[in-house]
């Protein structure tokens, strides 16, 4: 998002913006209900496999998931070869059960590229194939909940999701509020709240005794010390990607102000919006698609810069605005991680620092050559560092 926030925004508009929601307060929204991956996944699988009601059925049932499973291994094979992304891709590949065989087979052999890929690099979420044999003993550091950032939404996950349930955790990737697949106009959120209210609608239906590990991108680490307040019973660690990690009292206006230089690049990239006429404050953000790559995406592939510049929607404004309410018995009782990308464009390197430095976690993570989206343009390096938090013993 950059620090061109601070520089367009006024505090006159912040106060006016400031009034306007208290006197609507009275007229809360009815938010849809969030998307959710896991569930909308379990539908369809549930609507592709019969159900067993007797032995006959239930050998036409297996017959029919071993049809379904080399159809799908032929259709993954023959979209690599045409795409000359593979030229010796699962040379043990057996007609009777390919499926079996290509869940030995993770990696591809390399491409143009320096860097070697995964299988997972390519598959959308709703084509993973988590690793059902790994037994999830420890429940605190074995569920992870990904927050994403400003105008991204659960999508933008895909590749840490796919990672990490291969590895044997348990993954839940949600949309906030007027974000990704959620039906709700960004214009029209007015607190906080009502923004990270999917967030806290999941927390609050988590059985009691389990923990997980937030992680928050971008504005979405603000969402995240909003629901660790709230939630501190259910949150065992924080981790903050290139994200907002602030202090009791402040806002994420609060955060780009920190940064001083303008960063010219990041404010022609945005535009406010205003569904309340230019009076009165702005209601959204939204994104110039033409420089999303310079500024978003600079180490990303071309054909997730054209999926991101499909999906992104405006951010709404308001909750930019209003001040977190953080206590050192529920926020400041929970282990915090940073993560910092060094080759940020969007939020830079000194201003991750400088909400290091004022509000310091338990440890820093850093990753070199990414850009402000490491889930799509480092997602094994970001998987590695998501494990290593995991395992980390805290006294």
């Amino acid at each position: 998002m950059g620090n061109s926030l601070a520089i367009c925004f006024s505090k006159n508009q912040a106060t006016k913006r400031s009034k306007k929601r208290s006197s609507s307060s009275s007229h809360s929204h009815s938010l849809p209900p969030p998307y959710n991956f896991s569930n909308s996944t379990s539908h369809r699988l549930e609507n592709i496999h019969p159900k067993e009601t007797s032995g006959t059925t239930s050998t036409l049932n297996v017959d029919y998931i071993k049809e379904q499973a080399r159809v799908a291994a032929a259709l993954l094979l023959q979209h690599h070869h045409q795409n000359g992304t593979l030229t010796q891709f699962e040379r043990s590949v057996s007609l009777r059960d390919p499926l079996a065989s290509s869940m030995k087979q993770k990696k591809i052999p390399r491409s143009s590229s320096s860097r070697p890929r995964l299988l997972s690099d390519s598959l959308p979420l709703h084509l993973e194939i988590p690793n059902q044999g790994t037994e999830l003993k420890n429940l605190e550091n074995k569920h992870f909940v990904l927050v994403h950032g400003g105008g991204f939404g659960a999508w933008c996950w895909y590749k840490t999701a796919t990672l990490l349930k291969e590895t044997g955790y348990q993954v839940d990737a949600i949309d906030l509020t007027g974000s990704g697949a959620h039906s709700f106009d960004s214009n029209n959120i007015t607190t906080l709240s009502e923004y990270v209210k999917p967030l806290t609608d999941f927390l609050e239906n988590l059985p009691h005794g389990n923990k997980v590990i937030l992680v928050g991108h971008d504005i979405g680490g603000a969402c995240v010390s909003y629901t660790m307040e709230l939630y501190r019973s259910k949150v065992s660690k924080a981790v903050f990607i290139a994200a907002a990690m602030l202090k009791n009292g402040q806002n994420v206006l609060d955060m780009f102000s920190m940064q001083i230089d303008s960063n010219d690049l990041c404010q022609r990239s945005q535009k406010f919006l205003y569904a309340n006429g230019k009076n009165h404050p702005p209601t959204a953000i939204e994104f110039d698609k033409s420089l999303l790559k310079d500024v978003m995406f600079n180490q990303t592939t071309a054909k997730d810069v054209e999926l991101a510049s499909v999906l992104l929607r405006p951010i709404p404004f308001a909750p930019l605005t209003e001040k977190l309410s953080l206590s050192a018995t529920n926020y400041g009782s929970i282990p915090r991680f940073y993560v910092r990308t060094l080759d940020d464009f969007a939020i830079p390197l000194s201003l991750q620092e400088a909400m290091i430095d004022s509000n310091p976690p338990e440890q820093v993570f850093q990753m070199k050559g990414t850009d402000h989206s490491p889930f799509l343009s480092k997602p094994q390096a970001l998987h590695k560092i998501l494990l290593e938090i995991s395992k980390i013993l805290l006294k």
